[in-house]
């Protein structure tokens, strides 16, 4: 086994936890090794860190699977990672059968995703050392959970930066991937082949939930909607009117099935378009909601990027704080990393001002308990959902 070593004389976050080692803070490697395969990390001194898997191609060379140092990346490794992940989500997910199974490293597997829908699963293989042990996964998972099928969304392009393909398609089927899904007591269709990441957003499940005794009697707009799920938990909690947004069409015509499967197709409406554009237009119209929702996907997945991140958060939140009347409620997310909790508030605070609006603060959640965050990887923590009143 390769034995990596850290350079001399600087802070290293993996010391303190986090399960990445960047190629900038390696002194020297000792010993053969392929791309993709389990080496040892070692700080200057020689003290042993952990192990984990290699990748000469991506900024980040290594990723950590272990910090005991007996202890060998099999099968059996696997299995017991798997097992915790599962046991884990048995104690902490409630009414729903469907909910993110393993969360990379958060649950010590860097880079696997693995959620749940009903009989079915979807996965990802997001970095070379683990799409190398994808059969294997794939195996014990069919051996765990002997689900109906399972899908591979492998079409990320973080992907690309680790020298990796593009690809999807049935890793046990196949099937129809359009499944249903049960959650707090509501139906929606998922598309496990098409939908945004691998089909549905589950780590806004309990976020939904906010919106119990906000919506009753409210005119309520949910912008990004996607395949509504937002609108109809609005919907189920009383509101009068629910105008639900997004570009994509495919999106929207599950909206509509997902509003008419709960009984609620004639209080959701759903148009096609850019959120943007449409506050704007309803701005200059004179239109009012009670009730406000902003879920945008995330307009950074960089550093570099987060400036125009910045203005597009803040051009959204000012629009939609525009809208609402005296009293009324913005539930508005995030889900970009590098858009922190802190800088996210203070872009409310700034949109606010330049709105002549006053905020009050109702909460501040995060994603939900299938999601968990570990807290030496301030990567894990990414989605932040404020549901604010607007003055």
């Amino acid at each position: 086994m390769a034995v990596v070593k850290l350079t001399r004389g600087r802070h290293h976050r993996v010391l303190n936890g986090h399960p990445w080692v960047y190629r900038t803070e390696v002194e020297d490697i000792h010993g053969h090794f392929n791309p993709g395969d389990v080496v040892e990390v070692v700080e200057h001194r020689g003290r042993f860190v952990g192990r984990g898997y290699i990748n000469p191609s991506s900024q980040i060379l290594v990723r950590l699977f272990t910090r005991e140092q007996g202890e060998k990346i099999d099968r059996k490794f696997f299995r017991r990672r798997l097992v915790a992940a599962l046991e884990y989500r048995r104690r902490v997910v409630r009414h729903t059968n469907a909910c993110r199974l393993v969360f990379a490293e958060a649950d010590f597997l860097p880079a696997l995703i693995v959620d749940r829908f009903g009989d079915y699963l979807s996965v990802q293989t997001l970095a070379l050392g683990i799409d190398v042990h994808k059969n294997t996964i794939v195996e014990l998972l069919d051996e765990l959970l002997n689900p109906a099928g399972i899908y591979e969304r492998n079409d990320v392009p973080v992907r690309e930066l680790e020298g990796l393909p593009l690809v999807t398609g049935f890793l046990k089927g196949p099937f129809n991937p359009v499944v249903e899904i049960e959650e707090n007591g509501l139906r929606f269709l998922v598309d496990l082949a098409g939908g945004q990441k691998t089909g549905y957003f589950l780590d806004q499940r309990e976020n939904r939930l906010a919106l119990e005794g906000l919506a009753g009697g409210a005119r309520v707009l949910d912008c990004f909607c996607h395949t509504g799920t937002f609108s109809v938990y609005a919907a189920r909690f009383g509101a009068r009117e629910v105008l639900g947004i997004d570009v994509a069409g495919d999106a929207l015509e599950m909206a509509r099935e997902n509003a008419a499967r709960n009984g609620f197709g004639q209080v959701c409406t759903f148009r096609e378009g850019n959120a943007f554009d449409e506050l704007r237009a309803m701005d200059r119209a004179g239109e009012r909601f009670d009730l406000i929702i902003l879920d945008p996907p995330a307009f950074t997945k960089s550093k570099e990027a987060l400036e125009g991140a910045i203005r597009g958060y803040k051009e959204i939140n000012l629009r939609a704080m525009k809208l609402l009347p005296s009293g009324g409620f913005l539930v508005t997310c995030s889900c970009s990393y590098h858009m922190t909790e802190d800088l996210f508030l203070e872009v409310l605070l700034d949109a606010a001002r330049d709105a002549g609006r006053q905020l009050r603060l109702v909460e501040m959640r995060r994603q939900a308990k299938d999601h968990p965050m570990l807290l030496a990887s301030p990567e894990t923590y990414y989605l932040k959902c404020f549901v604010l009143q607007v003055f």
